[in-house]
Protein backbone atom coordinates (compact mmCIF):
# COMPACT_ATOMS: atom_id res chain seq x y z
CA UNK A 1 0.00 0.00 0.00
CA UNK A 2 1.85 3.34 -1.24
CA UNK A 3 1.46 6.59 1.00
CA UNK A 4 -1.24 8.80 -0.02
CA UNK A 5 -0.50 11.58 -2.08
CA UNK A 6 -2.20 14.56 -3.63
CA UNK A 7 -2.26 15.66 -6.89
CA UNK A 8 -0.30 18.80 -7.74
CA UNK A 9 -4.18 20.15 -8.34
CA UNK A 10 -5.28 19.11 -5.16
CA UNK A 11 -2.19 20.06 -3.64
CA UNK A 12 -2.88 24.16 -5.40
CA UNK A 13 -6.69 24.10 -4.55
CA UNK A 14 -5.99 22.92 -0.97
CA UNK A 15 -3.14 25.74 -0.18
CA UNK A 16 -5.75 28.08 -1.66
CA UNK A 17 -8.60 27.20 0.15
CA UNK A 18 -6.38 27.63 3.12
CA UNK A 19 -5.47 30.88 1.98
CA UNK A 20 -8.92 31.82 1.59
CA UNK A 21 -9.58 31.17 5.19
CA UNK A 22 -7.32 34.31 5.91
CA UNK A 23 -10.37 36.84 4.60
CA UNK A 24 -13.62 34.46 5.40
CA UNK A 25 -12.47 34.43 9.39
CA UNK A 26 -15.92 33.13 10.48
CA UNK A 27 -15.61 30.12 8.48
CA UNK A 28 -12.59 29.20 9.89
CA UNK A 29 -13.68 29.70 13.54
CA UNK A 30 -16.49 27.49 12.73
CA UNK A 31 -14.11 24.89 11.30
CA UNK A 32 -11.91 25.62 14.39
CA UNK A 33 -14.37 25.35 17.23
CA UNK A 34 -16.00 21.79 15.87
CA UNK A 35 -14.92 19.04 18.54
CA UNK A 36 -14.88 16.48 15.79
CA UNK A 37 -15.24 16.05 12.40
CA UNK A 38 -18.84 15.26 12.56
CA UNK A 39 -19.79 18.65 14.10
CA UNK A 40 -18.71 20.10 10.70
CA UNK A 41 -20.33 18.27 8.15
CA UNK A 42 -23.58 19.95 8.66
CA UNK A 43 -21.84 23.49 8.59
CA UNK A 44 -21.84 26.03 5.66
CA UNK A 45 -17.97 26.50 5.78
CA UNK A 46 -17.59 22.50 5.26
CA UNK A 47 -20.01 23.13 2.46
CA UNK A 48 -17.65 26.23 1.19
CA UNK A 49 -14.55 24.12 1.83
CA UNK A 50 -15.59 20.65 -0.51
CA UNK A 51 -16.98 23.41 -3.21
CA UNK A 52 -13.56 24.55 -3.59
CA UNK A 53 -11.34 21.34 -3.27
CA UNK A 54 -11.33 19.22 -6.82
CA UNK A 55 -13.97 17.09 -8.47
CA UNK A 56 -12.00 14.22 -8.06
CA UNK A 57 -13.45 14.97 -3.89
CA UNK A 58 -16.90 15.56 -4.42
CA UNK A 59 -19.20 12.56 -4.28
CA UNK A 60 -16.69 10.61 -2.39
CA UNK A 61 -14.93 9.33 -5.28
CA UNK A 62 -11.60 9.78 -3.88
CA UNK A 63 -11.87 11.34 -0.43
CA UNK A 64 -15.01 10.41 2.02
CA UNK A 65 -17.17 13.69 3.45
CA UNK A 66 -16.12 12.11 6.76
CA UNK A 67 -12.13 12.33 5.91
CA UNK A 68 -12.87 15.54 4.17
CA UNK A 69 -14.11 17.28 7.22
CA UNK A 70 -11.43 16.21 9.19
CA UNK A 71 -8.99 17.30 6.79
CA UNK A 72 -11.15 21.26 6.79
CA UNK A 73 -11.21 20.61 10.79
CA UNK A 74 -7.58 20.50 10.92
CA UNK A 75 -6.14 22.73 8.13
CA UNK A 76 -8.52 25.62 9.59
CA UNK A 77 -6.27 25.45 12.77
CA UNK A 78 -2.78 26.11 10.81
CA UNK A 79 -2.49 29.66 11.23
CA UNK A 80 0.93 29.62 8.85
CA UNK A 81 2.31 27.42 6.25
CA UNK A 82 5.93 26.20 6.17
CA UNK A 83 7.01 23.97 3.01
CA UNK A 84 10.36 23.31 5.06
CA UNK A 85 9.87 20.24 7.02
CA UNK A 86 6.70 17.79 6.46
CA UNK A 87 4.13 17.53 9.83
CA UNK A 88 5.94 14.70 11.97
CA UNK A 89 9.42 16.71 11.89
CA UNK A 90 7.99 19.97 12.64
CA UNK A 91 7.08 17.79 15.87
CA UNK A 92 10.36 17.41 16.76
CA UNK A 93 12.50 20.45 15.66
CA UNK A 94 13.47 23.91 17.72
CA UNK A 95 12.12 26.69 16.31
CA UNK A 96 13.95 30.20 17.90
CA UNK A 97 15.19 30.18 21.47
CA UNK A 98 13.04 27.19 21.98
CA UNK A 99 15.21 24.25 23.98
CA UNK A 100 12.37 21.60 24.16
CA UNK A 101 10.91 19.75 21.03
CA UNK A 102 7.22 21.30 20.49
CA UNK A 103 6.06 17.56 21.01
CA UNK A 104 7.26 15.66 23.80
CA UNK A 105 8.23 11.75 23.12
CA UNK A 106 5.24 10.62 25.52
CA UNK A 107 2.57 12.59 23.19
CA UNK A 108 4.33 11.68 19.87
CA UNK A 109 4.01 8.01 21.00
CA UNK A 110 0.21 8.37 21.80
CA UNK A 111 -0.23 10.79 18.82
CA UNK A 112 1.14 7.28 17.04
CA UNK A 113 -1.02 5.09 18.60
CA UNK A 114 -4.13 6.99 18.78
CA UNK A 115 -6.82 3.95 18.78
CA UNK A 116 -9.59 5.93 17.17
CA UNK A 117 -10.35 8.49 14.29
CA UNK A 118 -11.85 10.92 17.19
CA UNK A 119 -8.29 10.67 19.52
CA UNK A 120 -6.40 11.54 16.20
CA UNK A 121 -8.00 14.07 15.86
CA UNK A 122 -7.86 15.35 19.07
CA UNK A 123 -4.03 14.90 19.28
CA UNK A 124 -3.28 16.20 15.99
CA UNK A 125 -5.60 19.39 16.90
CA UNK A 126 -3.38 19.91 20.59
CA UNK A 127 -0.25 19.25 18.07
CA UNK A 128 -1.07 22.06 15.78
CA UNK A 129 -1.31 23.73 18.87
CA UNK A 130 1.50 23.09 20.45
CA UNK A 131 3.41 24.04 16.95
CA UNK A 132 1.91 27.41 17.42
CA UNK A 133 -0.29 26.73 14.54
CA UNK A 134 3.01 26.42 12.16
CA UNK A 135 3.16 23.46 10.16
CA UNK A 136 2.90 22.03 6.29
CA UNK A 137 -0.88 22.12 5.11
CA UNK A 138 -0.13 19.38 2.51
CA UNK A 139 1.92 16.87 4.44
CA UNK A 140 -0.69 17.30 7.24
CA UNK A 141 -3.51 16.38 4.61
CA UNK A 142 -1.53 13.70 3.47
CA UNK A 143 -0.78 12.31 6.42
CA UNK A 144 -4.26 12.52 7.76
CA UNK A 145 -5.48 10.58 5.08
CA UNK A 146 -3.14 8.08 5.40
CA UNK A 147 -3.94 7.27 8.86
CA UNK A 148 -7.71 7.01 8.02
CA UNK A 149 -6.74 4.63 5.22
CA UNK A 150 -4.52 2.63 7.55
CA UNK A 151 -7.12 2.53 10.06
CA UNK A 152 -10.16 1.22 8.04
CA UNK A 153 -7.37 -1.22 5.87
CA UNK A 154 -5.11 -2.22 7.91
CA UNK A 155 -1.56 -1.45 8.25
CA UNK A 156 1.13 -2.29 5.20
CA UNK A 157 2.84 -5.90 5.45
CA UNK A 158 6.23 -3.90 5.25
CA UNK A 159 6.96 -1.90 7.90
CA UNK A 160 8.72 0.97 6.18
CA UNK A 161 5.57 1.74 3.95
CA UNK A 162 3.52 2.75 7.49
CA UNK A 163 2.72 6.12 8.20
CA UNK A 164 3.43 5.32 11.92
CA UNK A 165 7.08 4.51 10.84
CA UNK A 166 7.27 7.25 8.41
CA UNK A 167 6.68 9.68 11.36
CA UNK A 168 8.70 7.95 13.87
CA UNK A 169 12.06 8.36 11.29
CA UNK A 170 11.07 12.05 10.82
CA UNK A 171 10.73 12.71 14.61
CA UNK A 172 13.36 10.87 15.78
CA UNK A 173 15.79 12.00 13.84
CA UNK A 174 15.47 15.45 14.27
CA UNK A 175 14.79 15.17 18.48
CA UNK A 176 17.04 17.12 19.95
CA UNK A 177 18.12 15.40 23.46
Amino acid sequence: MPYWKLSDNEKTQLKAWWRWLDENRGDRAVLRRASSPDDILLSPSFSKFFNQMPASWLGGERIQYADAAMVAAVVARIKNHSDKHSFAKTLAVLSGDKTKSPLSELRFTQLQKSPTEQEVFTRICRAIQMLGGKTNVVSITEDILQWLLEFRQGHARKPQQRLAVRWANDYYANLKD
